[in-house]
């Protein structure tokens, strides 16, 4: 079982063009931890941000009757790919892993794989 630090590190080692990554609580909006980023892309602002959109989405799920989990939210932007991935299992729940990649270096299956990998290692 890996801690919110190694989680971080392994995402960002671990997906080629990763450029910032964060365990996010999206029942408060608060980053349990980040890794990466800089002056143009603060991630404890992103992070905050990306809960709005888990929950619009799962607010969208339940009024349209969807009985199915969330696996990952893609927000593709010009020059970067961002990734979401719930984290399901009672050590996980209300928990997001969020990645930022370089579009034109990563993979996005790959970063997706390796996001599954982390999630599945993830121990609060």
């Amino acid at each position: 079982m890996a801690s919110v630090e190694v989680s971080l590190k392994e995402m960002l080692a671990g997906t080629e063009g990763a450029m910032a990554a964060a365990v996010v609580d999206y029942t408060s909006g608060m980053a349990l931890g980040t890794l990466g980023g800089g002056k143009d892309l603060d991630m404890t602002v992103a992070a905050a941000g990306n809960t709005d959109v888990i929950r619009a989405k799962v607010r969208t799920m339940e009024q349209l009757g969807l009985k199915s989990d969330i696996e990952d939210i893609l927000i593709t932007l010009e020059n970067q790919y961002h990734l979401i991935r719930l984290v399901t299992g009672r050590s996980g729940n209300g928990l997001f892993l969020y990645l930022v990649l370089d579009k034109a270096r990563s993979n996005l299956a790959m970063a997706r794989l390796q996001l599954k990998r982390v999630e599945e290692e993830l121990e609060i």
